[in-house]
């Protein structure tokens, strides 16, 4: 038997399951770009270097021998979810199953009927999976796990195979180990890289550029001998490898590269080495160019490490340039890696675990072609589905206080490696050094791609790892948490009780929020904390005892909810348990979030009938398909659902808190059905024998009737009178007469006429006997009227006998018994009833109970039966037919105010829009808990449905709101696009922040605020935007951008990945907007603790002087980022804002004419009129960093808040007459600094 190759299988796993792991929001279920499972207990196995297999690896079985039948339904079941749940192995092979495949597979074996209909393994077919590739048979994006697809092991693979035939389309996906934990993942999106050949002049060859698939975890030199092999088949080497910094946007076309293109495409060489391509930032969609040596000439191109020029390269030889390489052949972004290996190098190593880089990089093109670019405008390549990560860089990146303690390299100092809740301090770094990055105003190119960030991330949040779509919330997220534990100031976490609220007033409530938040700061202490984090109060109140609770908690984002949350709207039949009542046809409009406990309570308050008495199925062709419990939500019913809610006269017994009683009545479904004709039914098994027709039914039966055959019988009928037309000859009626007289009546309930009665205009009553004519069919007439046409008077009407209901007539139905269902007898996965082949009844249950001698009357129902009332044509036609409509196909419409109120609502909120506002209003609304999210209330010493409110009471200094776009519940998925109207400049909280208020109150009662840590009143609470993060698309794809503010230049721009523009702030306001970034406008420094270390950070650097009045600042020559001093930037300390930012400067200032644009640290040395500290002034803050060497990279000044709108006057150094010399040295050798503002090359600023 042919089949597809496979590894060798692995024993059963002693873990009972699998993991998975899904991101929380976006895509939730829909953010990760691969599967994820627990580790088994045994130990970890290496990958295998080529794990991706192609499609010309498979050999399949033809169809002609599947075997379906070899393997029972039901053994299938349990022998394919049984492989399923082993743990995975690295190196194993799982496949991709579409999930329409997979959910008619499941239908076959169990023999589960969907609206759909029923599935045979007939009708199957072989494994399709056609809806999952694209025309070219890759893989589509984005795709999610349990959605989707579903993942089966090589085996099931194999019996799928040999079952029903040759799949179409296998997608064979190899398991990986990823991340600092090594999880085994698999692969889902692996590598796919395009390949070149270096040529001198192209050839009429017009081949299209190849592509190679690889896994992730193959190493370098793996693929670099695939990629030689495809371009140079035949050819021994050696080669050298370039990869193509900046391609085309339209890509290569030709397979072709010619030698001269090597530096317009920023090439850059990269030697081989034994780490995978995932621990070297590869990313998919990179393009590498094989250069071959030649015997005769050597190498195509040139480089500096080269031993002679060439003759035929001679245009291509490097330009010389007094500038330093950008990246030297021992420096760079992969080179840099290697020097824990290798002590020797000037360069200092980098702190442990800083990457997993080992190889040495050699020589690049791009040492003499740095260009001038803006600070803060480096654009970030996108590698893959990456743009989540570079909007949500580009955002913290553009925070003048993190920057500006990022680039003056105070993170190093604070540093904790050790931290086991950390990542070891890399995160930190590789942070530090995209920022460098980004504000440095030299680059090679006007884009990056921060690789080494990317491998970073996914090395400790292996979530991240692969090329699929992620939440950019999610992101900022973890990366804030992460730079948060790397740089905790805590080295020794100790153990904090947190307290508890014991009543009292305001000022006990201030004293309770500082003692948390002390509390808190013994365990968390970093520039996170001093920059992001706020404190909110959270409120409970026990419904039953009104005992209050109140605890503070830090967070570290805002998440707001927009309060027009997409609504679910449905018309709900509602049946009254009063046959006398109408049924009804309801609209209802409720949250898509909602449950049907929800919806249950909202029908129950408009019924007037307590929420728990009803009951809500799903009808589907006259049966009910599923019971629409607690666990449901709303939003998880399509449109098109037939939904019925149904009043009982008792507890509907479908609340997951209900504890069943013995004494519960038996609820039961009743289903109409037509009995066929003995001859219509002789080529039908017994299953098939009724059609179901009109409208199931609940019968309620007591307990102690479920002996009694006519009083189920009657309790039938009486839940029939709804629906037939004719509700009244169910019965048998007497005419009420005395004792005795009882009088037989016809069925239509009108005695029999034997006489007229004629009234004479004198009064006199006269009787005519009358006799029925023969064969007459009596009047049905409910009332006789006589009539004397001579004498034209009025009809008079003689009203029927009272009449007595004997009973329900028997033999109208049959009753037939379904045992052992459940859920009200369901049939949408009921597979008890789909295959059950017989029916009970009464008679049948009665004899069995006299054969086992029970002395008791025997039970004629039990728990989980299902009634079937079968008619035959006759009775049928006659209860349900005839010129009028059945009654269950008429529904009387019933709206009531409270929807009529809510659309109306609706559409005025639709006219006015949504703001920020109205989001912060919606995040601290009153709530109760639902049934799955009780509170222990310690009074009750019970689980309440507490209300519940949040409150902001701190607000942090950099204020991230996340306003919740997305949806995922379940298999609910959703966006909002809804436009949320937020404020650029000037957004103002001071009346939303719980500690300002309370503050307030205790001034206004004359306590002293002394030794309370409150704020200080006279400022007002105000923020202004610097960054939105933007998402365009639906949930699980589209794209992210961003808008930033530059506060060098005051400028606002948009960043898509690599291409950045400048924008207006009004363009960040609009329905994309997904993460908003806010800074709070103020007259003192941001930052606390933070903004102190900086500035003696800058101290530092001016005792470095090399004598009075001079400044001397350093940097490493060498360094890989080329930093040099481009122009001196404006500074100034206040951040207090200003109406309106400034365009760009496109030339520096005049230093003679204007000193106030002198660098901080040439103003540093002068005399400063500081304001008045109990002015309203702007505070003053030294500024003490130094610019880098003009030769090499310049970077923007120490950050702070002079490029915000301001309000108020700033402060300004005193000019007096003197002069200003500018002394520029060269570049020193040897330098260990990897501080940006330490400079060997040094610049002299000396002030008289």
């Amino acid at each position: 038997m042919n089949s597809t190759p496979s590894s060798p299988p692995s024993p059963v796993s002693s873990q009972p399951s699998r993991k998975r792991q899904r991101s929380s929001s976006m895509v939730s279920d829909t953010s990760s770009s691969s599967i994820k499972r627990s580790l088994s207990d045994g130990p970890s196995q290496d990958c295998d270097p080529l794990s991706t297999l192609s499609l010309s690896d498979l050999t399949l079985l033809p169809s002609s021998n599947a075997r379906y039948g070899s393997v029972p339904p039901a053994e299938k079941v349990v022998r394919v979810e049984s492989a399923k749940a082993e743990s995975m192995k690295a190196g194993q092979t799982w496949y991709l199953v579409d999930r329409s495949w997979w959910k008619r597979w499941r239908k076959a074996c169990t023999g589960v009927v969907d609206k759909e209909g029923a599935v045979t393994e007939e009708e199957l077919g072989p494994v399709d999976n056609t809806a999952i590739v694209d025309m070219n048979g890759n893989l589509r994006a984005p795709l999610s796990d349990g959605i989707d697809f579903e993942l089966v092991p090589q085996p099931v693979w194999d019996d799928f195979a040999l079952w029903y035939g040759e799949p179409k389309h296998p997608v064979p996906r190899t398991v990986v180990l990823r991340g600092e934990q090594k999880e085994p993942t698999v692969e889902l999106y692996p590598l796919r890289v395009s390949v070149l050949r270096m040529v001198r002049v192209r050839s009429s060859s017009e081949a299209e550029p190849l592509c190679i698939t690889m896994s992730a975890s193959a190493t370098v030199a793996t693929l670099y001998s695939t990629l030689s092999k495809k371009v140079f088949p035949g050819n021994m080497g050696p080669f050298r490898y370039w990869r193509v910094n900046a391609p085309p946007s339209n890509g290569f076309t030709c397979q072709e590269f010619l030698v001269d293109d090597v530096s317009t495409y920023e090439c850059e060489e990269i030697k081989g080495s034994g780490k995978t391509l995932e621990a070297v930032g590869f990313s998919r969609d990179d393009v590498f160019v094989v250069e071959a040596k030649d015997d005769g000439t050597g190498w195509l191109f040139r480089t500096a490490d080269d031993p002679a020029p060439l003759p035929l390269l001679a245009p291509a030889a490097p330009i010389v340039s007094t500038t330093a390489p950008l990246f030297p052949s021992d420096q760079g972004f992969f080179a840099k890696m290697n020097a824990s290996t290798n002590p020797s190098q000037p360069h200092p190593s980098p702190p442990r675990n800083a990457s997993p880089f080992s190889f040495s990089r050699g020589s690049t093109a791009l040492s003499s072609i740095n260009k001038t670019i803006e600070p803060g405008t480096l654009g970030l390549g996108n590698m893959g589905n990456t743009c989540f990560m570079n909007s949500a860089l580009q955002c913290l990146a553009h925070e003048p206080e993190l920057a500006d303690y990022f680039l003056n390299g105070v993170f190093q100092q604070e540093l904790n490696p050790d931290n086991p809740l950390g990542m070891q301090g890399a995160i930190a770094e590789a942070f530090g050094a995209l920022l460098q990055r980004i504000w440095a105003s030299t680059a090679p190119s006007t884009s990056y791609s921060p690789r080494e960030f990317k491998t970073q991330l996914q090395r400790f949040a292996p979530q991240f790892s692969g090329y699929q779509q992620h939440d950019s919330q999610e992101l900022v997220a973890f990366l804030l948490d992460g730079l948060h534990e790397d740089l905790n100031r805590v080295i020794k976490k100790p153990y904090v009780e947190k307290p508890d609220w014991e009543g009292g007033g305001d000022l006990e409530l201030v004293q309770l929020a500082q003692k948390s938040w002390d509390g808190y700061m013994l365990r968390n202490d970093s520039v996170i904390v001093d920059l992001f984090q706020g404190q909110y109060q959270s409120t409970l109140v026990c419904p039953e005892c009104q005992k209050v609770s109140i605890t503070f908690d830090p967070f570290m984002y805002l998440t707001l909810p927009l309060p027009i949350q997409k609504k679910w709207k449905h018309e709900v039949l509602y049946v009254p348990w009063d046959v006398t009542k109408p049924h009804l046809k309801v609209p209802v409009e409720i949250g898509r979030d909602a449950s049907f406990r929800d919806l249950r309570q909202l029908l129950g308050r408009w019924m007037d009938v307590p929420p728990d008495n009803l009951l809500t199925l799903e009808v589907f062709s006259s049966k009910f398909f599923k019971s629409l419990d607690d666990g449901l939500l709303c939003g998880e019913m399509s449109g098109t659902d037939l939904i019925v809610c149904y009043e009982l006269p008792c507890h509907a017994q479908q609340s997951r808190t209900y504890k069943k009683q013995p004494d519960d009545p038996l609820i039961l479904s009743v289903y109409l059905g037509e009995l066929k004709p003995p001859a219509a039914r002789l080529t039908y098994s017994s299953n098939n024998t009724v059609t179901h027709f009109g409208h199931p039914m609940i019968a309620v039966i007591d307990r102690k009737d479920v002996t009694d055959a006519d009083a189920i019988y009657g309790a039938i009928v009486a839940r029939l009178e709804r629906w037939v037309n004719n509700p009244r000859d169910l019965f048998t009626w007497e005419v009420a007469g005395p004792v005795g007289e009882v009088q037989p009546i016809q069925i239509n309930g009108v005695p029999p006429v034997d006489s007229l009665v004629e009234i004479k205009a004198n009064g006199d009553v006269v009787e005519h006997p009358v006799e029925a004519p023969e064969g007459d069919i009596t009047d049905e007439k409910s009332f006789i009227v006589v009539e004397d046409e001579d004498l034209n008077m009025e009809p008079v009407l003689i009203p029927e006998p009272d009449l007595i209901q004997v009973g329900p007539k028997r033999d109208i139905f049959q009753i037939k018994i379904t045992p052992n269902t459940t859920d009200y007898g369901t049939v949408g996965g009921n597979v008890s009833y789909i295959h059950h082949s017989r029916f009970d009844t009464f008679e049948a249950r009665a004899k069995d109970a006299t054969a086992m001698d029970e002395d008791d009357a025997p039970v004629l129902l039990r728990d989980g039966d299902q009634l079937t009332c079968e008619f035959d044509e006759n009775m049928k036609a006659f209860y349900f037919g005839g010129y009028q409509k059945a009654k269950y196909e008429l529904w009387e419409k019933f709206v009531h105010p409270e929807y009529e109120e809510s659309q109306r609502d609706a559409e005025a909120k639709k006219n006015r829009g949504i703001s920020l506002q109205d989001c912060m209003d919606e995040f601290t609304k009153e709530e109760q808990l639902g049934e799955d999210d009780l509170w222990y209330c310690p009074q009750c010493k019970k689980h309440q449905q507490a209300t519940k409110k949040f409150d902001l009471w701190k607000a942090p200094d950099v204020l991230v709101v996340h306003l919740k776009r997305f949806s995922n519940s379940r298999t609910l998925r959703d966006k909002i696009d809804a436009f949320v109207d937020f404020p650029v400049d000037g957004l103002d909280l001071g009346d939303m922040v719980g500690e300002r208020s309370v503050a307030k109150r205790l001034m206004e009662n004359g306590v002293s605020l002394d030794g309370l840590q409150l704020p200080n009143l006279e400022e007002p609470l105000i923020y202004d935007l610097f960054g939105v993060d933007e998402h365009m698309g639906g949930l699980g794809g589209g794209h992210y951008r961003a808008y930033a503010l530059n506060h060098t230049n005051k400028t606002w721009y948009h960043f898509d990945d690599s291409f950045v523009t400048p924008a207006r702030p009004q363009d960040a306001v609009n329905a994309n907007a997904y993460l908003l970034f806010y800074r709070r406008r103020t007259a003192e420094p941001l930052g606390g603790k933070t903004q102190a270390k900086i500035e003696a950070a800058r101290l530092r650097c001016q005792t470095n002087a090399s004598e009075p009045g001079i400044i001397d600042t350093t940097n490493d020559a060498s360094d890989e980022l080329g930093m040099q001093l481009h122009n001196f930037l404006p500074r100034s300390t206040s951040s207090t804002s200003m109406s309106s930012p400034s365009s760009m400067q496109d030339e520096p200032p005049d230093l003679e004419e204007d000193l106030d644009m002198l660098d901080p640290l040439a103003r540093a040395s002068q005399r400063f009129d500081f304001p008045d500290p109990s002015s309203n002034k702007a505070s003053p803050a030294s500024s003490t960093g130094a610019e880098g060497d003009p030769e090499m990279y310049s970077w923007p000044q120490p950050f702070n808040s002079s490029s915000f709108p301001q309000s108020s006057p700033t402060w300004s150094p005193m000019r007096s007459g003197g002069t200003l010399e500018l002394h520029s040295s060269s570049p020193s050798e040897g330098s260990d600094s990897l501080n940006p503002f330490h400079d060997d090359a040094s610049l002299h600023l000396n002030i008289d």
